[in-house]
């Protein structure tokens, strides 16, 4: 059997099976790239603390022979990831202090975030949560009435966001329940669904849950993740534009990110790409200060000089706001006003 037919028939099976599928070893993802090992800075320690998950969806957007893919580097464990660079953490948001209850974050003023789970389908090298205490935070069927309990005792919360992890990992069953117990709560107008897969597991996206998230009583708005606009491939263009077809705000967030992202020519035609399939470009997020991942950190200055080159080649509805999250802040910081 050829590898485009063994290709071919992994991206036909549904998401359940393409997410058990997923490379999990780096000879199988090198294999399939058509990389030596030599070609790339692998760390096995790196691994071990961090393991490496990337689905065949994303690393088929991935530019085989090529040890430099923006994609590849997202996801690759390589030795950078023990260097000790100052000033980072592991709770580089201050996450820990905003447990209101077990799996409730209450950061800012009228919104509250569920942690629904631990998992992610894809582990992004950058995650601001890769070493989050996930087995005491995130919320279990035990939990989930005292978190809903919360929500429903403060009428200032207006908005829902469902995070993670990955909130699209719960099955239709689970999260269309939890959707269901949030809905007779008056005060809450919106649901928000931050989520990667509609990126890295598009297959993920059903006729199924769009009609689950369709029938809410709630306002959904879904944050999808994309970084690059390679990561745009025709099953995620399709699964971007069934959200939309139902009514479903889609937004998307990107972290800038050392050699990657951090050109203005590629943000732009990211935010173009985005726009063309129907999502606002939102939020472009300096790199969150978490241990691990200080291989991936543009500076201010830099990072607020590629944003007036993207200022000046795109109209304002395509420039995503540059923004930092500060530990223990009441909103996202803007970035010229760190400096």
């Amino acid at each position: 059997m050829t590898e485009k037919h063994d290709e071919t028939e992994h991206l036909a099976q549904n998401w359940q099976q393409q997410l058990s599928g997923a490379f999990t070893c780096i000879d199988d993802l090198c294999g399939y790239l058509r990389l030596s090992k030599d070609q790339l800075p692998l760390s096995t320690a790196a691994s071990q603390s961090f393991a490496l998950r990337v689905p065949l969806s994303f690393a088929a957007s991935m530019e085989k022979g090529n040890p430099q893919d923006p994609l590849l580097r997202q996801v690759l464990p390589v030795a950078d990831e023990l260097h000790l660079y100052p000033g980072f953490s592991d709770d580089p948001v201050g996450d820990l202090s905003a447990v209101a209850e077990i799996g409730v974050l209450h950061k800012y003023q009228g919104r509250v975030l569920l942690i629904n789970t631990g998992s992610c389908a894809i582990n992004c090298r950058y995650c601001f949560r890769r070493n989050f205490p996930y087995a005491q935070i995130q919320l279990g069927k035990q939990k989930q009435q005292a978190a809903l309990d919360y929500i429903a005792a403060d009428h200032s919360i207006t908005e829902v966001i469902l995070s993670g992890g990955d909130p699209l990992l719960l099955n239709d069953a689970q999260l269309g329940g939890l959707i269901q117990q949030i809905n007779p709560i008056g005060h809450v107008q919106r649901i928000r669904i931050h989520s990667r897969l509609p990126i890295v597991l598009p297959a993920r996206i059903t006729d199924e849950l769009v009609a689950i998230l369709a029938s809410s009583g709630k306002t959904i708005i879904m944050v999808v993740h994309c970084n690059h606009a390679n990561e745009l491939s025709p099953r995620v263009t399709t699964a971007l534009k069934l959200l939309k077809s139902h009514g479903i705000t889609v937004f998307n967030q990107a972290v800038l990110l050392s050699g990657v992202n951090d050109d203005a020519k590629i943000l732009c035609q990211l935010s173009e790409q985005l726009f063309k399939h129907g999502v606002i470009p939102y939020y472009l997020h300096l790199l969150d200060k978490v241990r691990g991942a200080g291989h991936f950190e543009v500076g201010l200055t830099e990072a607020l000089r590629l944003m007036q080159e993207v200022q000046t080649a795109l109209p304002g509805y395509l420039v995503p706001k540059l923004v930092k999250e500060q530990a223990g802040a009441a909103y996202k910081r803007y970035a010229h006003d760190l400096l």
